[in-house]
């Protein structure tokens, strides 16, 4: 072997020993949340993109803040096509991929602070946490819009209701 490939090797050795020398915990991702795989120790891996689930930290209160007002739904209304919730749950909400939100009984509840804990936190099996990317005011309009749904309030309703 000659000079040159002893220099490459030793190099790719140290690197290779580099990169698989563990992290010393001051340096670890200390605050992510412990993840497990059955049957194996928890791993201070991070989770990627929002966890289902997290804790609003009392960003809402149990009363929407607007309500019925007309501006406010028909706002929601459009957060809710510019956000591609229809995607999932239809373009008048009746249901797809994601369930029904026309429905007058609801698994994790219906009222505001229900509603809007779905939207932030996201749920099991599809929803995904909007909370860090929408405002406070935006999930409000969009429970606004959700909870008009089947009543007179609806801006935009399905033909044939």
């Amino acid at each position: 072997m000659t000079r040159w490939g002893w220099t490459v090797g030793a190099c790719s050795a140290v690197c290779f020993c580099l990169a698989c020398a563990r992290q010393p915990e001051s340096t670890a991702l200390a605050s992510a949340p412990a993840m497990t795989v059955l049957g194996s120790e928890p791993s201070l891996a991070a989770p990627i993109g929002p966890v289902p689930g997290e804790e609003t930290n009392g960003r809402f209160e149990s009363r929407n803040p607007f309500g019925t007002d007309a501006v406010a739904t028909v706002d929601g209304r459009r957060l809710f096509t510019a956000f591609n919730c229809a995607g999932c749950h239809g373009d008048h909400a009746g249901g797809g991929m994601g369930p029904s939100l026309r429905d007058e009984s609801w698994i994790y509840g219906g009222t505001d602070a229900n509603v809007a804990a779905s939207i932030t936190q996201g749920r099991a099996h599809g929803m995904p946490a909007w909370g860090p990317k929408l405002t406070t005011e935006q999930v409000w309009k969009l429970a606004t819009y959700v909870k008009s749904l089947r009543t007179s309030r609806e801006p935009d309703p399905p033909a044939g209701n």
